[in-house]
């Protein structure tokens, strides 16, 4: 009777321990989020988001791939295969943008772009020797997004980041673009916070951290192209996209965040933006 008391007791002390294990923010993007070689000029962001997190707390699983758009994420399985992934109480955070535009006119289709549109318009086209019926943008996030609340996991859609606003030596970004409104969208049509769905402007907030570095520190830190960024620049795009996170409402941002905002907005990274985060709650 007093073994069987022990072993008791020993499972009730175990138990919280394994309940306490970390959740997992699971990333899903293209190159300007993956990982990429050490050895290499560039760095995706999504390599240093652990670092403002509490490790006790939340773990990063960095499912980026370089060149990768919503469709071609989709099509080669890879939403599935994080959806696969996720346990109750995970996280998801889906950013894309960068390869989502081009052509589908015959002969063109780079098997990246999506059908032009915010609806549930589709367009045929024929790629690596198949047909292929392509959804416009929100709806490959919407579809994502569901896979993921269905498994148990928030989600959070981001804008992405910008190309260098310092390329023309002076400083140039608009934020009007169609992938930044798509994102946010997306978000929306998705169920927005009611359903643990978030939308962070993640371009707002690195085009303002990049603006107050100013040019030639931001243009000696895109040294490939005008798109990748350096292992520094991006450490600076995830503070952005963190302080995106802190600023907003969501339970990732409000607990999971070791950075506290006054400490964020102290810095070049700049302040809280009230004009991203009135378009929807966060």
């Amino acid at each position: 009777m007093r073994r069987q008391s022990l072993l008791a007791a020993l499972a009730a002390t175990l138990q919280p321990l394994a309940s306490a294990a970390p959740a997992t923010v699971h990333l899903c993007g293209d190159s300007t989020m993956a990982h990429q070689s050490p050895s290499g000029k560039i760095q995706g962001w999504g390599e240093y988001l652990q670092y403002s997190l509490s490790p006790s707390a939340f773990r990063v699983n960095n499912a980026a791939v370089s060149g990768r758009s919503a469709r071609s994420f989709t099509r080669e399985g890879r939403f599935d295969a994080v959806a696969k992934a996720v346990r109750p109480g995970d996280w998801v955070v889906v950013e894309f943008g960068h390869n989502d535009g081009g052509s589908l006119s015959p002969g063109r289709d780079n098997g990246r772009t999506d059908c032009f549109g915010e609806g549930s318009q589709t367009c045929t086209t024929a790629y690596d020797g198949k047909t292929e019926i392509v959804q416009t943008f929100p709806t490959y996030l919407k579809a994502a997004t569901a896979q993921f609340l269905a498994a148990g996991a928030k989600v959070v859609i981001s804008s992405a980041t910008p190309n260098n606003p310092w390329e023309s030596g002076s400083f140039s970004w608009s934020g009007t673009d169609r992938f930044t409104y798509y994102s946010w969208l997306a978000a929306s049509q998705a169920g927005g916070t009611a359903r643990g769905v978030y939308y962070v402007p993640h371009g707002a907030y690195a085009a303002q951290a990049m603006k107050n570095m100013g040019r030639q520190a931001v243009n000696d830190n895109f040294p490939q192209d005008h798109t990748h960024t350096s292992p520094y620049l991006a450490d600076v795009m995830s503070r952005a996209f963190v302080l995106g996170l802190r600023c907003g409402t969501s339970e990732l941002g409000r607990t999971g965040v070791v950075n506290s905002t006054s400490s964020m907005t102290s810095t070049f990274l700049g302040n809280c933006i009230p004009a991203a985060n009135a378009s929807m709650p966060l």
